[in-house]
């Protein structure tokens, strides 16, 4: 695991330009996979109650992973407030269930093998030819293998606080994977928007 850098407070809550989906938006009618390979429209996850959805890179990103564990930790502190964390990658199921057991994570842990979802959430990363390579041979991370497609699309590390009649409510995103809001910074996100509709 690595250790993350929290943005500066104007940074957060805030987009980065050409990403994500804005406050006050519905979310899209978009369907993931769970570990069970159940499928799962977010829609219906937040009827259920408000959801705190977080676009990861993948369970080989270190950094993605002390972002989850972090999200585990802290879990009480969400189911306190109503609001489940939802974990969103195009890992595979099978390889998201690897990372479920490593830590685990008493919140949904949805599989976006296609990457339907991030590109409903404008929160696509396309891997070149020269960056998947360098990946692959420098680093031991086959993007492929982690999610069975060959499309090369990650999610730029992102956040969306959605409330149960799907209408996004706070958003981050921000492209440099090291940046991710600390656990303190969304816990203050969801303490300060109403979510009851």
């Amino acid at each position: 695991m690595r250790d993350l850098t929290a943005p500066e407070a104007d940074k957060v809550g805030v987009l980065a330009p050409g990403t994500g989906i804005a406050v006050g938006q519905k979310i899209p009618d978009v369907h993931a996979t769970d570990l069970d390979r159940n499928d799962v429209a977010l829609t219906a996850l937040a009827a259920k109650g408000p959801l705190l959805l977080v676009f990861y890179r993948g369970g080989w990103c270190p950094y993605c992973n002390t972002e989850i564990h972090a999200l585990a930790a802290a879990y009480p502190d969400f189911e306190k407030r109503g609001v489940t964390p939802v974990a969103i990658s195009v890992d595979a199921p099978d390889a998201e269930a690897k990372m479920k057991a490593t830590y685990q994570i008493p919140f949904p842990v949805l599989s976006d093998s296609d990457a339907k979802v991030i590109d409903a959430f404008h929160v696509v990363k396309k891997v070149g030819d020269d960056e998947y390579a360098k990946m692959k041979n420098s680093y031991g991370v086959d993007v492929e293998a982690y999610s069975g497609k060959t499309h090369h699309e990650i999610a730029v590390p992102s956040v969306f606080l959605v409330d149960t009649k799907g209408i996004v409510r706070w958003a981050h995103s921000d492209p440099d994977y090291k940046v991710r809001p600390s656990i303190a910074q969304l816990l203050t996100a969801i303490d300060a928007t109403p979510l009851k509709t």
